[in-house]
């Protein structure tokens, strides 16, 4: 039988953690499912063989081919993996002007679950914060956090304001 090669995308978390992932294929024998075992830390482009799991050989004592899966990550809308070796995770940390200026403790989502994270006062917009050891795969980088400012809206009376407020008091001190 022949080989047959096809493209698997994993969920970032289940190729960080690896674990089992159930495909569903479809050929001249019908509709067949298969679990395939995922390990953790799989990069994409790497391929997974599942021994004569392929197409069927033809004739006496013909053995099936294998299916080749290569894998892709899929898009993840929280990490984006980063680095050199795609070990390291990018989070993007978005918080409210005076939360920066200020300090404040934040939730930081990563590839292992949450983590309360300490943001220093005058944090900028763009600024990096790591977390060693928290990133990709079974030796994994860094996960780094990144500072987004976010301005609320100014959406009444009072928001504009306190805007305006705001804009006075710094008025000499800006960029």
């Amino acid at each position: 039988g022949e080989d047959v090669r096809t493209k698997l995308g994993v969920s970032l978390e289940m190729a960080h953690k690896g674990g089992v992932q159930r495909i569903s294929l479809s050929g001249p024998t019908g509709q067949r499912s298969l679990e395939v075992k995922i390990p953790a830390g799989i990069q994409p482009g790497k391929v997974i063989r599942l021994a004569n799991q392929g197409d069927a050989g033809s004739g006496m004592g013909a053995q099936n081919g294998d299916l080749l899966l290569e894998i892709s990550h899929l898009p993840n809308p929280q990490f984006e993996l980063t680095g050199t070796s795609n070990t390291d995770v990018l989070f993007r940390l978005k918080l409210l002007p005076w939360a920066a200026a200020l300090g404040t403790k934040a939730q930081v989502a990563t590839l292992d679950g949450n983590v309360e994270l300490g943001i220093p006062a005058g944090s900028n917009a763009g600024r990096k914060l790591r977390l060693k050891g928290r990133g990709f795969g079974p030796q994994p980088g860094d996960h780094y956090v990144q500072v987004e400012l976010v301005n609320p809206d100014a959406l009444d009376d009072a928001d504009r304001a306190a805007y305006a407020t705001l804009a006075r008091h710094f008025a000499d001190k800006g960029p």
